[in-house]
């Protein structure tokens, strides 16, 4: 079994969001804040973590991931301003507790 996320990363309170599903969130969300990835992140500035869930292993991180994706925007923003209502960057709290 390995451990899983599903992320969602933010380029402002309310703006561009990017749903995605790594293995290793702290390496993933860093390449994002640093453009090492080219495309849709890199093009709308998306780099602050505003929401992340475990999940026990990669076929149930993909459904997740798949699921929220096809959800409308309106629930993505209930889903992170649930636990994170204030949009803060999630990263810097998450690296500090490694």
């Amino acid at each position: 079994m390995s451990t899983h996320y599903v992320n969602i990363l933010a380029s402002k309170r309310n703006g561009t969001l990017y749903v995605g599903v790594t293995n290793d969130l702290i390496r993933r969300v860093y390449e994002h804040r640093n453009d090492f990835v080219q495309g849709f992140n890199r093009k709308y500035g998306v780099h602050r973590l505003v929401y992340f869930e475990l999940c026990e292993d990669f076929d149930t991180a993909l459904q997740r991931e798949n699921r929220i994706k096809e959800w409308k925007r309106k629930w993505k923003v209930e889903l992170i301003e649930k636990g994170n209502p204030e949009w803060k960057d999630l990263y810097e709290e998450i690296v500090s507790c490694i």
